[in-house]
């Protein structure tokens, strides 16, 4: 068994883990009680929905989401509200692996939003550019 200390959320526990190798691991927790990580993680939990929720109230009827496939970083934009694009054009760039992914528009249509600010970071869904 190895002993670690891990922080969560400003709390430090101490952990040990069984090498790999051997039956089944085995994580035990010196803290008293693993409830208030247990307790942070369904909070941030519950909190995921109300921001799918708030983005979606935030798209309009017919407007189209163009989400990020992936996590990553926004290299660059090139999209810009009123633009009129064609399916397959390239509405953003997204680093993820050390890698450059063309965000392409679905449809065509004109941007109504980009959400989407060059350096951000965003996560997998989050809306990048809005069409109609």
């Amino acid at each position: 068994m190895k002993k670690y200390n891990i922080t969560v959320n400003g709390k430090t526990y101490e952990v040990e883990v069984e090498e790999a190798g051997s039956s089944a691991p085995v994580y035990k927790s010196a803290a008293a009680s693993a409830a208030p990580v247990s307790a942070d993680i369904s909070e941030s939990a519950a909190a995921e929905p109300e921001k799918q929720e708030s983005e979606a109230a935030a798209i309009a009827e017919g407007e189209i989401p163009v989400t990020a496939p992936m996590p990553g970083t926004v290299l660059d934009v090139k999209a810009a509200p009123g633009q009129k694009v064609s399916s397959g054009d390239v509405l953003v760039i997204l680093e993820a692996m050390k890698m450059e992914n063309e965000i392409l528009a679905p449809s065509s249509g004109t941007v109504s939003s980009v959400p989407a600010v060059k350096g951000t970071s965003v996560s997998t869904g989050d809306v990048l550019v809005t069409l109609k």
